[in-house]
């Protein structure tokens, strides 16, 4: 059955450098996975330096459940295997071909297949980690039964990607990733969109319950619209999936083959010409930024939206779970006279600039954190941007001094490090919010097990 969600409580950001749509191909000499972007695997090479690998070749697995694997993207050498600290695993990057081959897995229909046959067949092509759980955010483990599944068909994030514009023209493989999803729960599959926008392409999708959300950021967030349409309770697992990567489930039962073709929107104020490009999943981000920047020098990139994405180099790689690159101004020059001196440039969320006159104004913002970090104070001001029926203070405090009953009477299974992206923003203590939402997981998750 439909629902339409209303939200009021969030924040819109508007930056400058959102994508245009237009599309265009880019290419890379190398390629990486990350396997930090794979939570709730421990990981264990596959692969050496030096090995040829396929597009679709393993490159490393879960040490917990061999089945889990991660495959390589492209088909060429792997290059190098990055470590860090204590020999933790960074990075596989892999030379490709000009070329490329495949691993063929033969052509199949999930409709006529077991869910043991569907799940069997994601695995063992290394496509099962697109598929994600709540609670905890982690790679969905296969002997579970979720609940529900979940698909956000928009991004409410600043700059974010417009997926109608990006699923165009992809809606038989859509539809053929549904029917396998369909496969794997006796739940509802929920697929959430924005409403008043582009939907042509998801509204002519079978098997799904359709939800329309409108309000303000976070209203795209999966764990917002879990929240609204199906809570979790301790006990209740529900699976999620990105669009893009349900295209690519798609294509790979009507090919055969891990097409690991992503089309991504490169935005900020610093990009000279913000738009899209198709490009394969872990590219080395420098050619799409090579003579598209409007300063090379202080400035930040981040894999990812500028709330929740991660900070990498100009030679770095596109996350696994990333549809969006980012390039914002460093903020790392100090402001005469600081919060006193009324500016028009500075957005403001307490309404303490002359700013929050010119509620459409578009924003060049930095990265700069505006002071730092001090006492931790009650103000109220999370559940002004947090649409969430939890009580996010005294949750985040909970997770401090590690109550475990605590934490879970207050929600922590329901939410995720990118549902209090708004609180970290507007904090005036300046605390990392999202690492302490994240220890909070990672501590009842081993609690749990």
């Amino acid at each position: 059955m439909t629902k339409t969600v209303r939200l009021r409580k969030g924040l819109d950001i508007k930056l400058l450098g959102s994508a245009v749509c237009s599309l265009e191909p880019a290419k890379a000499s190398y390629y990486a996975v990350k396997p930090p972007d794979f939570r709730g695997i421990q990981p264990k090479l596959s692969v050496k330096e030096g090995d040829d690998v396929l597009a679709g070749s393993p490159v490393f697995h879960d040490k917990a459940d061999p089945r889990i694997c991660v495959v390589s993207p492209v088909s060429g050498k792997v290059e190098a295997i990055v470590r860090g600290e204590k020999r933790s695993l960074l990075e596989v990057r892999v030379k490709s071909d000009d070329a490329i081959r495949y691993v063929d897995h033969g052509i199949s229909s999930p409709q006529s297949m077991s869910r043991e046959e569907v799940q069997e067949k994601l695995l063992l092509a290394g496509l099962w980690p697109m598929i994600r759980q709540r609670p905890y955010s982690i790679v969905a483990q296969p002997g579970h039964f979720p609940k529900s599944i979940f698909i956000s068909g928009f991004s409410s994030a600043p700059n974010g990607p417009d997926y109608g514009f990006i699923v165009k023209g992809k809606g038989q493989a859509l539809q053929t990733g549904i029917d396998a999803l369909k496969k794997l729960t006796d739940g509802m599959i929920h697929l959430n969109l924005r409403k008043d926008a582009n939907n042509e392409v998801f509204e002519q999708i079978n098997g799904v319950t359709l939800n329309y959300f409108s309000g303000p950021h976070p209203a795209g967030n999966v764990g917002i619209q879990i929240h609204h349409i199906d809570p979790i309770n301790k006990g209740d697992i529900v699976w999620y999936i990105h669009p893009q990567d349900l295209v690519t489930i798609g294509r790979f039962f009507q090919e055969g083959k891990y097409l690991a073709t992503k089309t991504i929107a490169l935005t900020g104020s610093e990009v000279l010409k913000p738009g899209y490009f198709e490009v394969l999943a872990g590219i080395r981000v420098q050619p799409l930024l090579q003579r598209n920047l409007t300063n090379s020098g202080d400035i930040r990139i981040i894999s990812g939206d500028v709330l929740t994405g991660k900070k990498i180099d100009a030679d770095g790689f596109l996350g696994f779970y990333d549809h969006q690159v980012s390039v914002l101004p460093e903020g790392n020059k100090p402001i005469f006279f600081g919060w006193a001196m009324p500016q028009l440039s500075r957005f403001t969320f307490y309404r303490t600039d002359l700013s929050c006159l010119f509620p459409a104004k578009k924003y060049r913002l930095n990265t700069n954190f505006n002071g730092g970090e001090r006492a931790y104070v009650v103000t109220g001001a999370y559940e002004k941007v947090l649409p969430m029926d939890i009580l996010p203070m005294q949750l985040i405090k909970s997770i401090l001094y590690e109550d475990i009953d605590q934490m879970e009477s207050l929600g922590i299974y329901e939410v995720d490090e990118e549902d209090f992206a708004l609180c970290e923003f507007i904090c005036p203590s300046k605390t990392e919010i999202q690492t302490i939402i994240r220890k909070g997981l990672d501590l009842i998750r081993k609690e749990m097990n």
